[in-house]
């Protein structure tokens, strides 16, 4: 394979490769054969690239085009020396490639003489075959791999990954209990991501931001991580090999699920041979069966009187997206969520499905369209024709800002009143809270109708860390904190020092601040929402989150209360409806996905962030 850059060998398996390089004259076997040791070498590719080779093996991976295998499909199979005198940083296996021309229907066990020329294939060394042979048989046992690596090395995107140079090709079985951690491409490339070690968190989920210590965790994360692959050239395959691969009726592959033993062929590749990230891929050889560790919740328990939740919902856009900039404050925006009316349907159907079962009786909304009111009344109407009467009803904002999407509040009319105007916070209001990089904070005070107490809610939607803010003189600091953390900072102490002007006149201490912060719990923004007194009400569940990115999960979604509120507080969960959920069983109807897969009645993958709910008992 094309090796990059080497890291440290400070982690934990056997031997470390390194960057000696094996002749390239090499010594023909007493049959005549060149041995895959010396085709795979020690270097950055194969000495022997280009050459015409002649190799005897054994078949330890059947991944044929048109044979008896319909399952997986490489367009070749994998062969293995039975020898194990070998240099420990070579490999012996090989992949042998015969792309759509099989010329040798073959099966594990079989002993080939297989002839053709050396080629590296994006980084994975691999035989070109003019000619197969069935010679014999043999038996190829798997090495097992324990992770963490030993060392991690840099693909050619310049990611870290696990450094397993010197089994590629081969017959391996990770032996350890894996934990799947991310679920993106299930759909596209049929890959399940597994860490060793249990859940991979961010960084700042649970440590404080630092240059060196992050560059450390991206290491260690490598170091613990493999993809699982389905076996195949194809992309947006029909049937997803991994989704209900599980041990129990009616299972739905999700995240925090597991597999031991996961034995398969080591491949270094992108996805499906040529897109997707560049890293190791096990191409199974055995039935994967995943147990089920994260079973889907039920309806949200947290007790109280009073339930307020906060649910980014996705770019909930009544206006479909037909690719025209007629959507947002006054129809000027790029359109975002549904690019169909059928889209639309099914998006709206999983959304109510999750307000229903989530029973809130004041719920603030991230990501709807920003419109004069549209967008809210179609939802409200939906989830009242759902529920039966018309007990819902949503704030009326009108369109807030300029931006695409906006905030918003629904709330239960039998339950509780909105009292007096509802009020933001935006640059007008303090310089620091940057409004063409932030939403607009919307405060809101509600009376629970039975008491005649006051809360008011604060739903919030900061800046993201997918784009830059350095024109606005905030760089990335590579410590952990991504982008724009310096304008989510400076909102956060704004938002603090808004409250203490009570913005909505409710005369009530009282304020409870939710919504999606995009800044994880140890980051600045938090720590200044702390340090102004405000306590993050999940701070006491150790590992909490509500997204996951890159396969790593944390918290961006929060429910802070004001020293007052804290002892009025029952119980605060994030609900895991939709971080753990492929998404796949959203609502869009991209890469030929089939129609059937969603569930409309059901909640899971609703959207891509998990609702927070929070259960209160107010006593004045």
């Amino acid at each position: 394979m094309t090796k990059y850059f080497l890291l440290s060998c400070s982690f934990a398996i056997a031997a470390c490769g390194g960057g000696e390089t094996a002749s390239s004259e090499p010594s023909a076997l007493a049959d005549g054969s060149t041995s895959i040791a010396d085709i795979q070498g020690s270097g950055s590719s194969s000495p022997l690239q280009g050459q015409s080779v002649m190799i005897s093996a054994i078949v330890s991976g059947d991944f044929q085009t048109n044979d008896r295998d319909t399952a997986s499909d490489l367009g070749g199979f994998y062969v293995q020396s039975e020898t194990s005198d070998q240099d420990s940083k070579s490999s012996t296996g090989i992949f042998v490639f015969e792309g759509d021309s099989t010329k040798n229907d073959v099966a594990v066990g079989d002993r080939v003489e297989v002839r053709g020329t050396v080629e590296e294939f994006f980084g994975e060394t691999q035989i070109k075959a003019t000619s197969v042979r069935v010679t014999g048989n043999g038996i190829i046992r798997p090495a097992d791999i324990d992770l963490p690596s030993t060392g991690v090395m840099r693909n050619a995107s310049g990611d870290y990954i696990a450094d397993l140079e010197r089994y590629e090709g081969m017959l391996v079985r990770f032996p350890q209990r894996l934990t799947v951690t991310n679920l993106r491409n299930l759909e596209r490339f049929g890959e399940v991501g597994l860490s060793q070690g249990g859940r991979l968190f961010q960084f700042t989920n649970n440590h404080a931001p630092s240059a060196p210590k992050y560059e450390n965790h991206r290491k260690a994360v490598a170091a613990r991580s493999i993809v699982l692959d389905d076996g195949k050239r194809s992309s947006n395959p029909t049937a997803i090999r991994y989704l209900n691969a599980g041990s129990k009726a009616d299972y739905s592959l999700r995240g925090g699920d597991s597999i031991s033993a996961a034995t398969g062929n080591l491949r270094f590749s992108r996805a499906s041979g040529r897109s997707g990230e560049q890293t190791w891929r096990l191409m199974p050889t055995e039935t994967i069966v995943f147990d089920s560790n994260n079973a889907r919740p039920g309806a949200p328990e947290v007790g109280g009187s009073l339930r307020v939740a906060s649910f980014n919902v996705l770019n909930y856009f009544s206006h479909i997206d037909n690719g025209k900039a007629n959507c947002g404050y006054k129809r000027r925006h790029s359109c975002r969520g549904a690019d169909s009316k059928k889209e639309l349907d099914r998006q709206r159907a999983k959304i109510v499905s999750a307000l229903a079962l989530m029973d809130s009786h004041i719920v603030g909304l991230i990501e709807v369209e920003n419109d004069t009111g549209t967008s809210m009344n179609d939802l409200v109407d939906a989830l009242n024709n759902r529920i039966g009467g018309g007990d819902y009803q949503y704030v009326d904002t009108g369109s807030i800002n300029t931006d695409a999407i906006k905030t918003g509040f629904i709330y239960s009319a039998s339950n509780v009143r909105a009292v007096g105007a509802f009020a933001l916070l935006n640059s007008s209001i303090d310089a620091r809270f940057k409004e063409n990089l932030n939403r607009p904070a919307l405060a809101q005070s509600f009376e629970v109708l039975n008491s005649g107490a006051v809360l008011t809610v604060i739903v919030n939607h900061l800046k993201s860390k997918g784009s830059s803010c350095d024109s606005a003189g905030d760089r990335n600091m590579r410590d952990g904190q991504g982008n724009c953390n310096l304008v989510r900072r400076d909102a956060a102490n704004a938002i603090a020092d808004w409250i203490k002007t009570d913005p909505t006149k409710s005369d009530d201490p009282d304020y409870l601040i939710i919504g999606d912060l995009n800044a994880y719990p140890k980051e600045d923004p938090l720590m200044a929402l702390r340090n102004a007194g405000l306590e993050n009400l999940l701070d006491e569940q150790p590992d909490s989150y509500s997204f996951v990115f890159n396969g790593q999960a944390g918290a961006l979604d929060y429910a802070l209360a004001t020293p007052s509120l804290r002892s009025q507080v029952v119980d605060t969960i994030a609900w895991h409806i939709n971080a753990d959920e492929p998404s796949l069983l959203d609502y869009n109807l991209e890469h030929g996905r089939d129609p059937d897969l969603l569930d409309a009645d059901s909640p899971y993958r609703a959207a891509d962030h998990d609702p927070i709910v929070i259960g209160l008992e107010l006593t004045r």
